[in-house]
């Protein structure tokens, strides 16, 4: 049987990607096997789809001033030594990274043993994670045509992996599920990372617009995202949107 490891960590985002490939994985035959860090998000929702998953030490790569910038380095080599380990262990046939800092040491180690790496970028521009990644890699999926030029000859322009069942959805449904009807405009808002700070902040400026003009709005956003708005989600109940 021929072996994957997936990895990728940090936001669901690095995640995501990877569990919308498992039906595929599954149906080709591999065995599949997932190395994140101890205790990140990505533990939760991999274990969740029922996949063996084995966690190693990450450290976060900072480009500013940070007292961890002194301790991460030693987390991020205890963890490529974690990656190597399991490398000789598993005989993975291909590594596929999603990115975040958890993958670097994987793709290293998965290098050290000559196993091909397969990694994807949903960015325009890479990371720092995958910039470093890249350098071990076979090739680099990647979303925006313009990527490429930051990956040079190994890009391949793939798109995102995307769940069969994004596409299965019925509308009526989803919108009766969230107190919604038809006959009636909706907006849906939902963003990612640091990046939908300002997307979040602007939208939540937007509450008497919706109201004089008889939208309805469907925010996804995390827990955290409001300091300073943190009476929008009331209001937004309060007002039926």
């Amino acid at each position: 049987m021929k072996k994957i490891i997936l990895t990728g960590g940090g936001t669901a985002g690095h995640v995501t990607p990877n569990l919308a490939l498992l039906p595929s994985l599954k149906k080709a035959g591999y065995e599949i096997r997932y190395i994140g860090s101890y205790q990140g998000i990505e533990r939760k929702l991999i274990e969740g789809a029922g996949i063996p998953y084995d966690g190693i030490s990450s450290g976060k790569l900072r480009r500013y001033f940070d007292l961890k910038n002194f301790s991460d380095p030693f987390r991020v080599l205890k963890g490529y030594f974690e990656a190597k380990k399991f490398m000789k262990k598993y005989k993975p046939d291909i590594v596929f990274s999603k990115g975040g800092f958890v993958t670097v040491p994987v793709v290293y180690a998965a290098s050290k043993y000559k196993i091909p790496v397969i990694i994807h970028e949903s960015d325009m521009t890479p990371g720092l994670a995958n910039k470093l990644a890249i350098k071990k890699s076979t090739k680099v999926c990647h979303n925006f045509p313009e990527t490429a030029a930051y990956l040079g000859s190994k890009a391949v322009h793939t798109g995102s992996p995307i769940r069969k069942e994004l596409f299965e959805g019925n509308k009526i449904t989803a919108l009766d599920m969230c107190g919604f009807s038809a006959n009636k405009p909706v907006i849906m808002v939902t963003g990612g990372s640091l990046g939908a700070r300002v997307l979040n902040e602007n939208i939540a400026k937007l509450l008497k617009w919706y109201q004089d003009n008889d939208v309805k709005v469907c925010h996804i956003h995390s827990y955290g995202t409001y300091q300073g708005y943190k009476d929008y989600p009331e209001k937004l109940r309060a007002m039926g949107i």
